[in-house]
């Protein structure tokens, strides 16, 4: 048999087990956006239920077979067949020991794990989402015990998942990097930065407006309508089932029309990212393979680089007027801008100015480094939680609800998950600079042109990101590796302008 007759037995069953996944994740988009809440619980049964037979698939041992066969001699394939290939053998070493009675296991938990975080959300009270996060922690740690090949750390294990060549080494001299400017800055602002109008903020607007205003700023990112669904969720979020459907979610506040927009333009970027990966890549079961970062390198892109520049605010605040009914008719466009960037030490990471951003991200990476690798305990991480909030960013945390509650990603198998966000944040910063060498990108927001961005994403960003590292990735579009000092003079020069600081 030849390595393209391999190949073919093997997409023949990919089918079948993306079928299965397809129907698991819009179950869980279901249980997330609109299931009642007690409709919840056995939603998540009937995934875990699916889970069973799609570990039956990927555990089959002829499937497992040709997996190895073809990884150890790939003569004959496409490149993007043979990193198909490699990626598939990649995720059967993570999982292959994990028997058919566990995968359940786990799954089950993961699932009754959400529903407990909503609960104890709602409840403000961490005591009820304890033992689902205990539970959680346990059954990450036995996954990564069976495995043949591992980190020198639960932790690490966990960033080398989602983040090809991540580790706590290079994480702990990343923050540290961003710490060591971000933090003086902040400081600046709060002493010597001019004040700033943002009374109006928090004037309300209809949610059928708000709804309106995502539509258009979907629109304008260049998502395609008929491969696109818009609904609302507790905490917003962005899947897909293949790049012909993809399904944003936002979350509405009446009195906070802002909070909306960011949100919108944020997942509007995942969703671009995963309406245009290269035809070539679906077709050979090698698309959506980029990590975790190369993702939020894009959402934060379109959120803070594009959408809380100058240049986006004046193109967009006519929108926003009209959407609104008046409610903004006495703003100006530059008070727009400056509101919209006023930087101050927050509760809510999803909220958080582009600034101190990276600071709530910094907080959940020590803490879950540490219960990951278990130096501390699960009743720890709410004193904790707040005694960093206090350290780094000087406020008091009230309760759990705006504290160690506020993000869902723990509900899950998110472990190593929130550095993505920071260092999304850097790698979009030394993309808009390598853009800029190829057009005026002010000049393209300002004309409402931005299908010129995504354009340009497109064919150096979204065409290689599942075919490449992270490093190969960032080197090919930009020229080097990982370079943080291109978003932090992108941070201090914006900052230092915006406040008028000497």
């Amino acid at each position: 048999m030849t390595n393209q007759q391999k190949l073919k037995k093997l997409f023949a069953r990919l089918d079948e087990i993306d079928a299965y996944g397809r129907s698991l994740g819009k179950l869980s988009f279901d249980m997330e956006c609109c299931a009642p809440e007690e409709g919840i619980e056995p939603a998540g049964e009937d995934m875990a239920i699916l889970g069973k037979q799609i570990h039956k698939l990927t555990h089959d041992k002829r499937f497992q077979a040709l997996i190895c066969e073809l990884h150890a001699d790939s003569e004959g394939l496409t490149p993007v067949q043979k990193k198909a290939v490699e990626h598939l053998y990649r995720s059967y070493s993570m999982s292959k020991n994990i028997s058919a009675k566990l995968s359940y296991e786990m799954d089950l938990a993961s699932n009754k794990a959400f529903g407990a975080w909503l609960s104890a959300k709602k409840a403000n009270d961490f005591s009820l989402f304890r033992d689902a996060l205990a539970e959680l922690i346990k059954y990450n740690r036995i996954s990564i015990d069976l495995r043949d090949e591992k980190k020198d750390s639960y932790y690490n294990t966990c960033l080398d998942d989602y983040e090809k060549g991540g580790s706590i080494a290079q994480l702990d001299a990343f923050f540290a990097a961003l710490k060591e400017r971000i933090v003086p800055l902040m400081n600046r602002i709060v002493k010597e930065g001019k004040p700033i109008r943002e009374d109006f903020m928090s004037r309300p607007v209809p949610i059928p407006r708000q709804e309106a205003m995502s539509k258009y700023l979907l629109a304008l990112e260049g998502l395609r309508k008929s491969a696109l669904v818009l609904m609302t969720t507790e905490h917003p979020f962005t899947t897909n089932f293949g790049k012909h459907d993809v399904r944003v979610t936002t979350h509405y506040h009446e009195d906070s029309f802002i909070s909306n927009v960011f949100t919108t333009l944020h997942e509007g970027g995942h969703a671009l990212f995963m309406q245009n990966e290269p035809q070539e890549l679906h077709d050979n079961h090698c698309a959506n393979n980029m990590t975790s970062a190369m993702h939020e390198t894009i959402s934060r892109f379109y959120e803070n680089l594009i959408g809380r520049s100058e240049a986006f605010i004046t193109l967009v605040a006519p929108k926003i007027r009209e959407l609104s009914e008046g409610v903004f008719d006495d703003i100006t466009d530059r008070e727009l801008f400056e509101a919209v960037n006023v930087a101050r030490p927050s509760l809510i990471r999803t909220e958080a100015d582009e600034l101190t951003y990276c600071l709530h991200i910094m907080i959940r990476y020590e803490l879950e480094k540490a219960f990951v690798n278990g130096d501390i305990t699960v009743d720890e991480i709410p004193a904790l939680w707040n005694a960093k909030y206090k350290e780094y960013l000087g406020i008091d945390v009230p309760n759990d609800t705006q504290g160690c509650l506020q993000d869902v990603h723990w509900s899950g198998w998110s472990y190593g998950y929130f550095p993505s966000y920071a260092l999304g944040n850097a790698y979009g910063a030394q993309i808009l600079h390598t853009m800029r060498k190829d057009f005026d990108v002010d000049a393209a927001i300002a004309a409402g042109d931005l299908l010129k961005i995504r354009d340009w994403l497109i064919e150096h960003v979204f065409s290689i990101a599942s075919l490449t590292t992270p490093d190969e990735w960032i080197r090919a579009i930009t020229g080097e590796s990982l370079n943080v000092n291109y978003y932090l003079d992108y941070l201090e020069d914006k900052f230092t302008r915006l406040y008028e600081l000497k």
